[in-house]
């Protein structure tokens, strides 16, 4: 798989000493939005480097793959899987989709869908009738 150039410069992992990780992707007027999780949405690089300085922080051997992608325009669509483990021991998996809008070979905005992987034993039945809050099923 041929990744476009901005996706591979997503993709190197940085060390957390590192004083700008993740920066040089993104403009400083960069807007996040988690359509899913309204209240997460932020803006800005600086919140970025933030976030990044968690995550290597909690989780310092994350590795990110970038599963598939599709271009269109200035719209960059991607499917993640993030791994690691955490500082206390324990595993980390998230997987998703995030959408990039890009200006040149920078981040300009991004609609994230990234969520932790379910380790819940329960069946699409279960899901479907706790997110309809179906309370007597049939």
């Amino acid at each position: 798989m041929i990744l476009p150039n901005f996706l591979l410069t997503t993709l190197v992992t940085e060390p957390p000493h590192a004083p700008v990780p993740k920066s040089p992707c993104f403009t400083p007027d960069y807007r996040n939005e988690a359509p899913a999780h309204p209240s997460r949405a932020f803006q800005g690089s600086e919140r970025v480097r933030s976030n990044w300085r968690q995550i290597f922080g909690f989780v310092p051997d994350i590795q990110s793959r970038v599963l598939n992608h599709a271009v269109n325009g200035s719209e960059v669509w991607s499917e993640w899987e993030m791994s690691g483990t955490r500082v206390d021991g324990t595993q980390h998996l998230m997987r998703g989709v995030i959408v990039f809008g890009l200006q040149g070979s920078r981040a300009v905005s991004a609609r994230f869908y990234l969520e932790p992987v379910e380790q819940a034993s329960t069946t699409v039945d279960d899901a479907v009738r706790a997110q309809a809050h179906a309370d007597n099923p049939t």
